[in-house]
């Protein structure tokens, strides 16, 4: 069924956002560091990130590679240096453990990292790919030689493994190209359609390997990574060029056997680098048809299936839009990201209960200790920048900041949490019900690899720029520094981030024309100001979009952006009482070891303003406070302690400050109920301004059969009750 127009199209036409600047197309992994040449046989002599097809329609923004952001001091520098202790101190013979034994190699004594990394396990190799991204991002950042000498310690080692399998494999891979940390026997299992768990995502895993690898090459110009991938490319058009539609699609809809992660994505990039028509060949035959056509028209049949099996292959179809300019790929990415953020997020930016989609608006009816696998934000993250990419939409970038602040960031123990480095301390399932704790560790999990990677990218869509050059895109307000060669430009940015602040945004060098757009964040709902070297700029700064400052910039120019935090609450869709706590961007938790819902009220409390902070008090911590004897704290910081994502409002009887009416609090037929509507309209300018607000609800209530005469009556005579300003 075709669903209405949403939330998100609606402000965005409203605010004027869809005219954007006419902007240049990236075809590399986002995160790229230029400058490095293949010179590996075979391959076509183009830059990395350099598209080889002229069909490919332009993007509107691209990203600053990896290398040309660093991040400042904060809480995303402090996690993210656990993951570089945890890069630059793990053994890569491990690593390569079941590499060696598949190809009949020496091993040097390493065992496989464990969990599903194992000697004997159907998932091994694919924690090989995600530490190999992980390096690669972790020298683009940093620069270390010891961790370029990690990285193509590793490549090497793969490329002995493919020589040693394609020369004496047993059995002999169909292809030359082939490598994996098993026989062939699963990928010619799958074509004969067999299950789960006899076979476990062959695909999946040759997708981390190959992103690995180009991640190697793109990120730190290895040029053996990007013949390797090549190779790969080559021998999965070799396996799947000649297989009919049909069977394609049926292996493709096979649970967890049939996932193969962003194959079609990875195969894009890398027939962007190498011109090769086999490799978008390849790439096309990963098309899952009965969903692809499904989204493409907006109908939603998500429920029941598995989240992070799909997530990725939006991504992937968005790549082929950009090879193929067909515009059911972008439609299908465009409104799969609907049907996942408009009706299936929890409040910290994740999806899915058990790994699986629910029902739509199945938020409070799926809460448990299972939810928002930290993979499927992975994705839902990337796929959100690269629909950015085609279409500067701020919905992108809220949805991506909800899951960095709140999810990704939470993610990571806050520390080192065991003895050495033997594991990255991420977690798996982030439980949103009543009184669940974070589990951390994964150790070769796929929440386990992408959380390797999560913490050495932060800063990787903190800015972008335009195609022509003239805007930058300032999308998050994360102390970090840009270098912008291209333009002689080096912004700093000064930052408490996730804290609240002023964010200052300094030309510590260079300058000329430039367009500053800064993101207005949705929850920006009052007091978003700018100022340009003490001067306030003009301009109406609307949540949800942009707010641009153009002028000449010169050195020593100071933008101070200030965008206040307020505490608000997020309502379930399937149950407005079960309702979540911010402070601006930032999910506020309760800390409780109690396993059922807490019951909050804080209506009595309000003054004519109607603002939580008259109900909730500050604790004495940045973004920590007090309410029914508990403690709100940021979801972010991630420890061991028991949390309440969610509560249950407990508004029973229409009450204004001290005087209660007696009448119960009724709820329409949306599960809003009165003083939920009333206090919508605040503030109030006056007492006898809010009288009538309450006279007017009062008299629809009765019209409509939820007051009888004598509650009416009852509501008015103690509207006055309310003051204009909080009792101490």
């Amino acid at each position: 069924m075709s669903r209405p127009p949403t939330r998100r199209r609606l402000l965005r036409l409203a605010a004027g956002t869809a005219a954007a600047v006419p902007l240049a197309q990236t075809t590399q992994p986002a995160h790229a560091v230029t400058g490095a040449a293949p010179d590996a046989p075979g391959i076509a002599e183009t830059a990395p990130g350099r598209a080889t097809t002229a069909a490919a329609p332009a993007l509107q923004v691209q990203p600053f590679p990896l290398g040309q952001v660093a991040l400042g001091e904060g809480v995303f520098r402090r996690k993210r240096d656990l993951m570089l202790d945890y890069a630059r101190a793990y053994p890569a013979d491990r690593i390569l453990a079941v590499f060696r034994a598949n190809a009949g190699l020496d091993t040097r004594g390493a065992r496989p990292p464990g969990g599903w990394e194992t000697a004997d396990g159907n998932l091994r190799g694919h924690y090989g790919g995600h530490f190999l991204t992980l390096v690669a991002q972790a020298y683009a950042d940093t620069r270390e030689a010891a961790l370029k000498a990690t990285l193509d310690h590793v490549v090497s080692a793969l490329g002995e493994c493919r020589q040693a399998l394609a020369e004496h494999g047993s059995p002999r891979p169909s292809h030359p190209g082939y490598l994996a940390a098993y026989p062939e026997t699963q990928f010619i299992l799958l074509e004969s359609y067999t299950t789960y768990p006899t076979i476990w995502a062959p695909y999946y895993t040759c997708h981390k390997i190959m992103r690995g690898l180009l991640d190697a090459y793109t990120l730190a110009g290895n040029a053996q990574a990007l013949a390797l991938a090549s190779g790969m490319g080559d021998w999965v058009h070799s396996r799947l060029g000649g297989l009919p539609k049909a069977q394609l699609e049926r292996m493709w809809s096979i649970y967890i056997a049939g996932e193969y992660g962003g194959m079609n994505e990875v195969l894009a990039d890398l027939h962007a680098l190498t011109g090769r028509p086999e490799h978008l060949a390849a790439a096309r035959c990963f098309d899952n048809t009965a969903l692809l056509d499904a989204c493409a028209e907006d109908r939603d049949i998500l429920e029941g299936r598995h989240a992070n099996q799909h997530i990725p292959q939006f991504t992937g179809y968005l790549r082929l839009y950009d090879h193929t300019g067909q515009e059911r790929y972008a439609a299908a990415a465009r409104n799969f990201w609907d049907m996942v953020t408009e009706s299936r997020t929890y409040s910290l930016g994740g999806t899915g209960q058990g790994e699986m989609f629910r029902a739509r608006g199945a938020i409070a009816a799926t809460l448990d200790d299972k939810n928002a696998e930290t993979c499927a934000t992975y994705n839902m993250l990337k796929l959100s920048r690269q629909l950015f990419f085609h279409e500067p939409d701020p919905a992108y970038m809220d949805h991506y900041e909800r899951g960095l602040t709140n999810h990704v960031l939470a993610s990571r123990r806050d520390t080192a949490g065991g003895p050495g480095t033997g594991s990255p301390e991420v977690t798996y399932f982030v439980g949103m019900g009543p009184g669940v704790a974070r589990e951390y560790g994964n150790t070769g999990t796929c929440c386990g690899g992408t959380g390797m990677e999560n913490h050495t990218k932060y800063q990787d869509s903190v800015y972008f720029r335009s195609a022509d050059g003239n805007a930058l895109y300032v999308n998050l307000y994360l102390a970090s520094t840009l270098r912008w060669p291209e333009k002689g430009l080096v912004v700093e940015q000064t930052s408490d981030y996730p804290a609240e602040g002023v964010r200052t945004l300094l030309f510590r060098e260079g300058g000329g024309t430039l367009d500053l757009r800064l993101r207005v964040p949705s929850w920006a709902t009052e007091g978003f100001t700018v100022t340009v070297n003490g001067v306030p700029q003009p301009g109406v700064a609307v949540p949800g979009t942009y707010l641009s400052v153009s002028r000449t910039w010169r050195r020593g120019d100071r933008i101070r952006i200030s965008a206040p935090y307020r505490l608000r609450i997020e309502r379930a869709l399937d149950d407005p009482a079960v309702q979540s706590l911010f402070h601006g961007p930032v999910l506020l938790v309760a800390r409780s070891q109690e396993t059922g819902f807490r019951a909050f009220s804080f209506y009595k409390d309000f003054t004519l303003r109607g603002d939580l902070a008259d109900a909730i008090d500050p604790e004495g911590r940045p973004s920590h406070f007090t309410t029914h004897g508990l403690t709100l704290a940021p979801f972010h910081l991630a420890d061991d302690a028991r949390y309440h994502a969610y509560f249950r409002r407990a508004e029973p009887v229409v009450v204004f400050g001290a005087t209660d009416s007696g009448v119960p609090n009724r709820a329409r037929g949306d599960g809003l109920t009165f003083l939920d509507v009333l206090w919508a309209q605040a503030p109030f300018a006056a007492s006898g301004d809010f009288v009538r607000a309450v006279g007017v609800l009062a008299d629809l209530w009765l019209a409509e059969g939820r007051f009888t005469r004598a509650e009416r009556d009852r509501v008015v005579a103690a509207a006055p009750g309310v003051s204009q300003v909080r009792h101490a």
